[in-house]
């Protein structure tokens, strides 16, 4: 299947599941939700991986590591901005990571078009508008989960590159490496925190359903990498995934933001489309 494909795959796969795992993570808890969402990840791999038999051909897999740390940490600030900010405001900041594997194309000889660098600025300029929030008397300060939203978009904007190469040594063996990876930390944090964890019922087959939905998009980049797809361009493409949880979010919780944070998602949203162009 063609490599830019896979990235809008994983694009949609990801929007789906970042809307539903913060929605019930306002409830539920962060952790709690990342733990399970991770405990079906972590077997799902196992299981396609034990089911192919073959072993890692090449030590690049072993780069999904790096991808795992700033994945998670990434994914944890994008959780907990979802708890106390709009998603639809929250959604498109952290998809200004989008920027992060363009600069790294730059550095490695890329050359974006007009466009690209069109869409760079639009990005910016948006997730400045749309980190407004007015007050009474007229006054501005920055919206609430912005700034866990730009933490989230540099963890997850450097979780493309290495994840990339890993990914396009073994796509199957990245993926399970993320995700031994990822659950690790995300029990070092339950273990540190003592949040609840236990789940039952119906809310356990949501979250069990939003970590597979994860680790289809984590499978689905590291199979755009295997497949050849270029590195900024896979990794941007992957990025649209806000446009899908602003969607979502608009749709099913009827959210609504200031007119300037309005035209900065809008901003926001345009200049990752853009940039993917």
């Amino acid at each position: 299947m063609n490599g830019l494909l896979l990235a809008l795959g994983a694009s949609l796969a990801w929007g789906v599941a970042d809307f539903v795992g913060p929605w019930q993570g306002r409830t539920l808890g962060a952790l709690r939700v990342m733990l399970w969402a991770q405990v079906a990840g972590l077997c799902a791999m196992a299981i396609v991986c034990a089911a192919r038999g073959q072993a890692p051909h090449s030590a690049a897999v072993l780069l999904a590591i790096p991808a795992a740390i700033s994945g998670t940490i990434g994914l944890y600030a994008y959780y907990r901005g979802m708890a106390i900010g709009a998603m639809a405001v929250v959604a498109p900041i952290a998809g200004a990571s989008a920027i992060v594997p363009v600069i790294f194309g730059i550095v490695r000889g890329d050359r974006p078009s007009p466009l690209q660098y069109l869409g760079v600025a639009a990005a910016l300029v948006g997730v400045i508008l749309a980190s407004q929030e007015h007050q009474e008397g007229g006054k501005r300060k920055v919206a609430a989960g912005v700034g866990l939203a730009l933490v989230a978009a540099v963890g997850f904007g450097f979780y493309f590159p290495p994840m990339h190469a890993a990914g396009k040594a073994d796509p199957y063996w990245a993926s399970l490496i993320f995700r031994i990876t990822s659950t690790a930390i995300v029990l070092l944090a339950v273990a540190v925190r003592r949040p609840a964890i236990r789940l039952a019922g119906w809310k356990l087959l949501i979250i069990l359903g939003v970590g597979l939905g994860d680790t289809l998009g984590n499978a689905l980049f590291a199979g755009a990498a295997h497949a050849g797809g270029l590195e900024s361009l896979t990794s941007v493409l992957a990025s649209l995934y806000p446009i899908v949880t602003v969607l979502l979010a608009a749709a099913v919780l009827h959210e609504r933001v200031a007119p300037v944070q309005r035209v900065g998602v809008a901003l926001t949203l345009a200049g990752v489309v853009l940039i993917a162009a």
